[in-house]
């Protein structure tokens, strides 16, 4: 049974107190006899501390915890009992990241831990095999020198990490990852990588024969096509029967021609991740134009369509991607807003880049589609698309578009309120005219 400490110190006082009374009647010298036990008490106290300081800077945490008497022998034990628990709680903890690494070692797909300043602290197999990382030389260096690629090095440093990014791996070109960043802990980094090379390659036959197949569709759709004008430009010599079928089917035939134009657009935009021409166009001139043909295609309904363009603001890129893409969501709003509605289309730059924005007071788009709308072929109401005579693909085409062009699209809408479609390009995209801005 341990001692009380508040006992101890008692007996030793009384013991100390004892002595010096002994010590005295022998000597008579009371201030030498109370000196000379202090000085005895207290080297054995020091005695006892030194042993302590050499047990804690030498022992195995699993040595015997020394003998001891009095005080030291309850503080010997209450350290042992405190390195028993934190040996404890550590086997327990290492067993745990042993069982962590164990597992991710056992996954096909890299995972990276990376600090906060996005050096290499740990991968597993995995990342040598998908990234090429070597161990040890490869640890604590900055990832986006070892991963050299432009398109990973804008992913990492814009910080935006909801999308993952798809690119070939640095070690074998035939690899296609995708490559997943979450942040944790102290703004440290997880990166998990995975191998998706046959997603990629389904997905590569399929844009592969939707290409093929809009091709063979056009020769046999122009000759169809062909014939229905020739007859049509002879209609008063038609059977006043077949006249509405021939308009209808010309008007099918030329319905299914923009189809495959759109496909085949899309199966070119698909095609690569940079835009052929990396020129900077004129937005402002490219949205007049624009504007000019929603005008003709609004016609009798009567849309009030406004344009607010930044003068000087041009955008890297290709001038027909763009054109596509804008003349897309500027056209949409001319379908979709009732006759006398208002479309306001707005070009402007600030501290976060250049933005295009396309606001209309239509029908409004429920909540529910919103996030499937740059989907192919996704209709949001068929009746209302065959009213309009859209392909479904228009979306899709202007997300390709700023994909390319390091874009973002975002879209807010309410039924009945209208809808707002941004495109926002990074400040890399933007480019001033110097000399507009110098003759303003």
């Amino acid at each position: 049974m341990k001692a009380n400490p508040a006992a101890v110190l008692l007996r030793h006082g009384l013991l100390l107190l004892a002595a010096t009374l002994l010590l005295g009647l022998i000597s008579g010298a009371w201030g030498w006899s109370l000196a000379l036990c202090l000085a005895a008490y207290l080297a054995w106290v020091l005695r006892d501390l030194l042993r302590l300081q050499r047990w804690l800077e030498n022992a195995n945490p699993r040595d015997e915890v020394p003998e001891a008497r009095g005080l030291w022998e309850a503080l010997y034990d209450r350290i042992y009992l405190l390195q028993r628990r934190n040996r404890e709680a550590r086997e327990r903890l290492q067993a745990v990241i042993d069982r962590a690494q164990q597992s991710t070692t056992a996954l096909q797909d890299a995972v990276v831990m990376l600090d906060s300043d996005g050096n290499l602290e740990w991968w597993n197999p995995a990342g040598s095999r998908l990234l090429g990382l070597k161990s040890p030389q490869d640890s604590g260096q900055p990832v986006i020198n070892l991963v050299r690629h432009p398109r990973f090095k804008e992913y990492f440093e814009r910080k935006e990490f909801a999308e993952p990014l798809s690119l070939r791996s640095p070690v074998d070109p035939n690899l296609h990852l995708q490559i997943f960043i979450t942040l944790y802990g102290q703004r440290e980094h997880l990166m998990v990588v995975r191998d998706v090379t046959r997603m990629q390659q389904l997905e590569q036959m399929r844009k592969d024969f939707v290409a093929n197949v809009s091709h063979e569709l056009r020769t046999p759709l122009t000759v169809i096509s062909g014939y229905l004008e020739t007859l049509l430009d002879h209609a008063d010599t038609l059977a006043p029967r077949w006249l509405r079928p021939m308009q209808q089917m010309q008007q099918q035939a030329t319905r299914m021609s923009h189809l495959l134009d759109d496909l085949l657009l899309l199966a070119r935009l698909e095609a690569t991740d940079y835009p052929a021409e990396n020129q900077p166009v004129a937005v402002e001139r490219l949205l007049q134009t624009i504007r000019t043909d929603a005008v003709a295609l609004s016609g009798t309904r009567g849309h009030r369509i406004s344009l607010e363009a930044e003068a000087g603001l041009l955008l890297k890129g290709c001038d027909s991607e763009l054109r596509s893409a804008f003349s897309n969501l500027v056209f949409n709003a001319v379908k979709y807003t009732p006759a006398g509605g208002e479309i306001h289309v707005r070009w402007w730059s600030d501290e976060q880049g250049a933005h295009l924005e396309v606001r209309d007071s239509g029908i409004g788009i429920e909540a529910k589609h919103l996030p499937r709308l740059t989907e192919r072929f996704y209709r949001v109401d068929a009746s209302r698309a065959a009213d309009t005579g859209g392909t479904g693909l228009g979306l899709a085409i202007v997300k390709h578009v700023l994909l390319r062009h390091r874009g973002r699209l975002e879209i807010v809408s309410q039924p009945g309120k209208g809808s707002t479609f941004t495109c926002h390009f990074p400040l890399t995209q933007r480019v001033r005219d110097t000399a507009q801005s110098a003759s303003d």
